[in-house]
């Protein structure tokens, strides 16, 4: 007996080319795509595991996107305090 030939999940492609690119071009935006869809791909996958196959994908998107996430938040919280801090200097001294 052939059991059917498993295909690889789209949405867990998209995570995975979403959180490569997210390093690469569009940071925030790519980081959001691959966290989202590779959510989506993992429940989908566990919902038919005998014709899809691409949890791996997922995860690298995944991880992917919520490291990209977490250095855009470092990133943004770095100058918040690094302008903040210069403001505060230029007012104490004025």
């Amino acid at each position: 007996m052939n059991s059917p030939a498993r295909s690889t999940s789209p949405l867990a492609i998209v995570s995975l080319v979403s959180g490569i690119v997210s390093w690469v071009a569009i940071p925030f935006i790519g980081a959001i795509v691959a966290i989202v869809t590779g959510h989506m791909a993992r429940a989908e996958i566990r919902r038919a595991p005998a014709t899809l196959e691409g949890d791996g994908l997922a995860i690298g998107g995944l991880i992917l996107g919520y490291l990209q996430l977490a250095l855009c938040i470092v990133g943004i919280a770095v100058l918040f305090l690094f302008f903040g801090g210069l403001a505060i200097i230029g007012m104490s001294q004025g």
